[in-house]
């Protein structure tokens, strides 16, 4: 192989191994403020005419130091999400944050980020996580966590918090890698599809009887990001 041909070939395999490891794109400039009002439809949001950004757009007043109300929960948790849509100067920078509350017995349930990669700091409490792999093993990575212990849930995998506690609530805080990460609960997304799932397709799956599937559908499949 020429010279040249194994520079092109290191190129490529430098941008394969960029494209792997990222999760959105890296920016082209030094921000992008996120216009939500423009009727540009792209990947993303459309940038905020830069003379007409100010210091209001990179802050949100969110109050991430105060208790959220967990009570109004079925699940017993509060999911508070700043993404790109709540502060847009986080447009095209390719990070979020979250705050979660837990009720005593509360849990954040079974879900999936399927744009991000999620890093998880107890602050308050005690935390039962895990995540499972991909097809075909299934095996599910679980640990106890205590109060300042960190625990990473890798990009789209399901994933899932509950606070073992039965008198006390628990409090974490989550860092995405992507502005917007998106969640899928996934009870919500099976039984609480709109229009549903016909109830064949989902006996069949779980192997269950066709009533057992028509109950699960008739919930209320609530979504605990606030």
């Amino acid at each position: 192989m020429a010279p040249s041909s194994y520079f092109l070939l290191a190129v490529f395999l430098a941008l394969v191994a960029c494209q792997a490891n990222a999760s959105d794109p890296s920016p082209l400039q030094d921000f992008c403020v996120a216009d939500k009002h423009s009727p540009v439809k792209v990947n993303g949001f459309a940038c905020k005419d830069p003379m007409a950004v100010n210091a209001d757009d990179f802050f949100k007043a969110a109050k991430l130091d105060e208790p959220r109300n967990t009570a109004h929960s079925k699940v017993g948790s509060n999911v508070t999400l700043i993404s790109a849509l709540q502060l847009p100067g986080l447009n095209t920078l390719g990070i979020s944050l979250a705050r979660i509350d837990y009720a005593p017995l509360g849990e954040n349930p079974p879900h999936t980020h399927p744009r991000a990669t999620e890093i998880l700091t107890v602050l308050e409490g005690t935390l039962y996580v895990g995540f499972v792999t991909s097809n075909p093993n299934n095996t599910l990575f679980a640990k106890v966590l205590n109060k300042g212990d960190v625990f990473v849930f890798p990009e789209g995998l399901i994933h899932f918090q509950f606070n073992p506690i039965h008198d006390k609530p628990a409090v974490a805080l989550a860092a995405l890698s992507s502005q917007n990460p998106g969640a899928i609960t996934i009870a919500n997304a099976v039984f609480g599809s709109k229009p549903p799932i016909s109830d064949d397709v989902l006996a069949k799956a779980f192997q269950v009887e066709k009533g057992t599937i028509d109950w699960l559908q008739a919930q209320f499949w609530e979504n605990n990001h606030y």
